[in-house]
């Protein structure tokens, strides 16, 4: 069975560590027999993404001759962070399926129809997040996006204080009447995990967004019972 490749468009090893770490497990947990993930880390850019300057850099990186060369080996590829940089130029390039975290949560997030939100760190990117927002044509269930408060890279150095911060985050994303509320960030998947057991309405991380999606367009077999794919139990809930 072909790899999973699971590119950080930031420079972080260690982030990029985190992120195939939470897929492998999330993929073990829904799938019948889980592919490998193999990660591969920008050779250039910023080691967390934290405005548009980053971005654009990371979207140049995303065509850099070796993570071509390792994406034209795997089954598929995800792209590890929010902003999707490069996502549409390695459609173009592969012939294999390509996942962007941000575009994969925002969908998970509005199944059935729900009104979503986002909490993330980095409010230099409001632009970028809301056009991505609009972009994907959804822009008529998202409630807004909400910021944690100081430096983000700071509070990326400080995990339990970003935790909190984002569960405040999140806080408002549900008194803006999100149904579900996304967090907004590839180095953000660990503190995704953990909030998700503190609220009522679903916390997306978009890690395992981005691996239900690509399972689906590589066409892989799900688990049989309680671990099988979220997706329909989360539209069946939000319709309910």
């Amino acid at each position: 069975m072909p790899d999973i490749l699971l590119i950080n468009p930031n420079t972080s090893t260690a982030t990029t560590q985190m992120m195939v770490g939470i897929a492998q497990a999330w993929l073990a947990q829904h799938l019948a027999a889980a592919p490998a993930v193999v990660g591969a880390t920008a050779a250039r850019g910023a080691p967390m993404i934290v405005d548009d300057a980053d971005l654009a850099v990371a979207t140049t990186s995303m065509g850099d001759a070796d993570l071509l060369r390792q994406a034209r080996l795997a089954g598929g590829v995800i792209v590890g962070a929010f902003g999707d940089p490069g996502l549409d130029a390695l459609r173009a390039q592969l012939a294999v399926p390509v996942v962007g975290i941000g575009e994969a949560a925002m969908h998970a997030a509005a199944a059935g129809g729900r009104r979503f939100g986002i909490a993330t760190t980095t409010p230099r990117l409001a632009a970028s997040i809301e056009s991505a927002v609009s972009r994907h044509g959804l822009q008529a269930w998202f409630t807004g996006v909400r910021f944690t408060d100081g430096d983000p890279r700071a509070l990326g150095n400080a995990p339990q204080q970003q935790e909190e911060q984002l569960g405040g985050a999140v806080q408002a994303c549900i008194d803006d009447g999100a149904q579900a509320v996304i967090i907004g960030g590839g180095p953000l998947g660990e503190a995704a995990r953990a909030l998700g057991q503190r609220f009522s309405v679903p916390v997306i991380g978009p890690i395992p967004a981005a691996c239900e999606a690509l399972a689906r367009a590589m066409r892989l077999a799900w688990r049989q019972g309680p671990a099988a794919s979220p997706a329909a139990a989360a539209a069946d809930a939000a319709g309910t």
